[in-house]
Parts: structure tokens; C-alpha cells; sequence
């Protein structure tokens, strides 16, 4: 039997907090909480686009991603004093950008853009994850859809929902899914970090993806419900 750091069952997600409305100079912003996990994600309206949509009557959605120095056990020096984003935060916000755009009807947008801004304040394992979750609902004004976002793992031989740090530093296998509303595949990935796997775990982690992902879009709709849309 393994026993999970924080007692939770194989196929339970840790406890969610949603607070809408956390940052009042933002256009749309949430504080998210996945456990122990904290991302403050912000929405911001530009009324411009890059020069490759201009004349397109289309608008765009990108993202940026980072972590505050303390998230981690550790201080983590600002990315800023280094001059350029890591690899890491460059290929999260891509991922960040690529989802929300996947289910972003970007006519409806008009010719501006909307900046995502998700910054971690507590790191405990999902940042990613936690950081789609929340882009979207900052973004719900703009949003024709649904999506989450949640991760799953091989963990001593188990297959878990929604791994926290710990478990994450020592899982054989590592995988985040992007799912709509409607549990439509925007984005998968997947790493074999110690040891590979078949296609009868692929499909359990798919499955167990799924049910966290219908948790996680129960919550999403209150948040998003109590909003007026604008058009």
C-alpha cells in the first residue's frame, strides 16, 4: 500500500480555493489554490494587436508565467535579474498561451489583445496545471468555453491524481492534461522521468485526468456563472 504525504486517496484532488476578483486593477483576476499550491493570475486588455493579426479583424490571447523568489523551499532568483525568462517558464507559457487560444473564440475578441499574467506565489507541485485553471477563469469574460487543466503520475508504482511537490520530485512517470468542459483533448504531456509506460497506463491516467477535470469544472462554473458577459 503507499501512502500519500498529505492522506489523500490515489484518485483525489487536493482541496481547491477560488478567489475571483483578487487583484481590483486587473479586468479579470483569481487567486487559485490547489493544495498548497498559490497562483495569483491576472487578465489585461490592450486595445492593439501584434503586427502579424493586424487587419485580421481577430484579436489575440498570450501569456506570461513566473515565480516569485519564496514559492519555492528555497530562494529562486527573479528571472528579471537574469535577464531573460528560464527554458522552463518559456515553454509553461507557451503551454499557458496555446490552451487558452485553443478555446478562444478570437473574433469575438476584436482586434486587441488580452495579456494572461500568472505569477506563483506558493509552489507545492501543479503550477502549470493551477496556472490554466486560473488564466481562464480571469479570462471568463472573454471565454466561449471551459477549460482545466490537472496533472497525473506514476508514484512508487501508483497512478495519482493531481501531485503535489513531493510527489512530483520522485514520480517515474509525469503527465499534465489540458481538457475542455466537454473533456476534448487541448494538449497533453507526458515524460517518462524514471521508467516508461504502456498503453493500459496511459488510459488510466486518462480516465483518472478526466474525473479530476469534472471536479475542477463544477468550481470553475460557479466562479464564471456570477459573471455578466460582455459582448
Amino acid at each position: 500500500m503507499v501512502y500519500r504525504s498529505d492522506n489523500r486517496a490515489l484518485d483525489q484532488m487536493r482541496p481547491v480555493n477560488i478567489v475571483p476578483d483578487f487583484i481590483s486593477t486587473a479586468e479579470g483576476s483569481v487567486l487559485l489554490e490547489v493544495g498548497n499550491t498559490r497562483v495569483i493570475c491576472t487578465a489585461s486588455i490592450e486595445e492593439t494587436v501584434p503586427h502579424f493579426m493586424r487587419n485580421s479583424g481577430k484579436g489575440w490571447v498570450t501569456c506570461e508565467y513566473a515565480m516569485l523568489p519564496r514559492s519555492t523551499l528555497t530562494r529562486t532568483a527573479r528571472e528579471s535579474s537574469r535577464g531573460r525568462p528560464s527554458g522552463r517558464s518559456q515553454e509553461i507559457q507557451r503551454l499557458i498561451g496555446r490552451s487558452i487560444r485553443a478555446v478562444t473564440d478570437l473574433t469575438r475578441l476584436g482586434e486587441r489583445t488580452i495579456w494572461i499574467d500568472c505569477d506563483v506565489i506558493q509552489a507545492d507541485g501543479g503550477t502549470r496545471t493551477a496556472s490554466i485553471t486560473g488564466a481562464f477563469i480571469a479570462l471568463g469574460l472573454a471565454l466561449v468555453k471551459l477549460v482545466e487543466a490537472t496533472s497525473v503520475g506514476i508514484v512508487d508504482g501508483e497512478i495519482m491524481l493531481d501531485l503535489c511537490y513531493e510527489e512530483d520530485s520522485r514520480a517515474e512517470v509525469d503527465m499534465n492534461f489540458v481538457l475542455t468542459g466537454g473533456k476534448k483533448i487541448v494538449e497533453i504531456q507526458a515524460t517518462a522521468e524514471q521508467q516508461p509506460f504502456d498503453d493500459l497506463q496511459l488510459r488510466q491516467m486518462m480516465d483518472l485526468a478526466r474525473r479530476g477535470v469534472e471536479s475542477l469544472v463544477a468550481k470553475q462554473q460557479a466562479v464564471l456563472g456570477k459573471l455578466v458577459l460582455k459582448r
